[in-house]
């Protein structure tokens, strides 16, 4: 797409193709009276032409503010971890006096940018938080910045100074817990993978291969699997694992729900976790207690990233300045009873 293209349409763009002053155009947008209908009609129609945002522009020509932050986010399979991310956001929200504004997308990927673009416009937004895969699509950040719509982007792939961003410490997160498991006697290791389009996949696979290294244990490709961050795809994992003609005796997964499915796919098979396989998985989500054993897992601050992000968002908003550097969260390691020595 070219500059010109991209180029965000003005009010002085509408009031030329509507042939109308500016403060016409400020007078429909704001849907005041006395404004003639073929006139109105004119202005309405130049506006959807273009592609102007008129909430945007009426609160800007009103010096009104709708202290608003928008979250959207995809993927509600990943529930326990949008749950966190809801509670940070909100969290942040009400300590400021804003409102959250959620936008599950669950319409096909083609009609992406036109279900963010009209939630922006609808509802006047000061401000929006992008969680993984959206805070990597280049395509939502154009739109946003066209939009003049502040970005906080949560964990994202690539670093980027025009937008507020916060990141937990992947790589050396997965480190920690991968040597524990080496440190435990296990030589074996089978990793499952999340989403290759999510950023912390890659960091993730890293920190493993770095641990195997440090410990002198040789990475079997053959035990590194492909999995979707949900239950299922954990399960079918482990079936690929356990099918080795010499299987793992640890398994780690790239998140809590991946973990689950490895658990209950042990389970169906009579392995006994921790004696005969260990397992860990990463985010410390509320399963990862809940379930038999309760899960080796790391922990990540999600609720704090968020909060975090959405400070600096509503600061943003307000004219305060905010620190440009990305925020850095580290990570916990939590043992529970599905690890042991071998």
């Amino acid at each position: 797409m070219n500059s010109v293209m991209r180029k965000r349409p003005t009010i002085h763009d509408v009031a030329r193709l509507a042939d109308v002053s500016i403060k016409t155009v400020s007078r429909v947008i704001n849907a005041e009276p006395n404004v003639q209908r073929d006139t109105r009609n004119r202005v309405l129609v130049a506006v959807e032409k273009l592609g102007y945002s008129p909430n945007v522009a009426a609160r800007g020509l009103s010096g009104q503010r709708s202290y608003a932050i928008g979250l959207v986010y995809q993927d509600p399979q990943e529930f326990s971890y949008i749950k966190q991310v809801l509670g940070g956001a909100l969290a942040a929200c009400e300590q400021a006096g804003y409102s959250l504004l959620l936008r599950p997308i669950t319409e096909p990927e083609n009609s992406l940018l036109d279900t963010i673009r009209d939630f922006v416009r609808q509802s006047s937004l000061e401000g929006i938080v992008l969680p993984v895969p959206l805070a990597d699509s280049r395509d939502v950040q154009m739109l946003l910045e066209d939009l003049s719509v502040p970005i906080a982007q949560i964990s994202p792939r690539e670093l980027n100074p025009n937008f507020i961003q916060v990141f937990a410490d992947d790589e050396d997160a997965s480190h920690s817990i991968t040597s524990l498991v080496l440190e435990q006697g296990h030589t074996r290791v089978g990793f499952i993978k999340g989403i290759d389009s999510h950023g912390a996949t890659g960091l993730r696979l890293a920190g493993f291969e770095r641990a195997c290294r440090e410990y002198g244990v040789t990475v079997d490709r053959e035990l590194v699997v492909s999995g979707y961050f949900d239950f299922e795809s954990g399960r079918m994992a482990a079936r690929h694992l356990f099918d080795q003609a010499d299987p793992p005796s640890a398994i780690i997964a790239s998140n809590d729900d991946m973990a689950a499915g490895v658990l209950f796919e042990a389970r169906e098979r009579n392995i006994s976790v921790p004696e005969d396989v260990s397992v860990v998985g990463f985010d410390d989500t509320p399963l990862a207690q809940r379930i038999w054993p309760p899960l080796t897992t790391v922990r990540q601050p999600i609720h704090q990233m968020v909060k975090t992000a959405v400070d600096r968002l509503i600061k943003a908003a307000t004219g305060v300045s905010v620190d440009d550097e990305p925020a850095r969260f580290s990570c916990d390691v939590v043992i529970r009873q599905s690890t042991q020595v071998r």
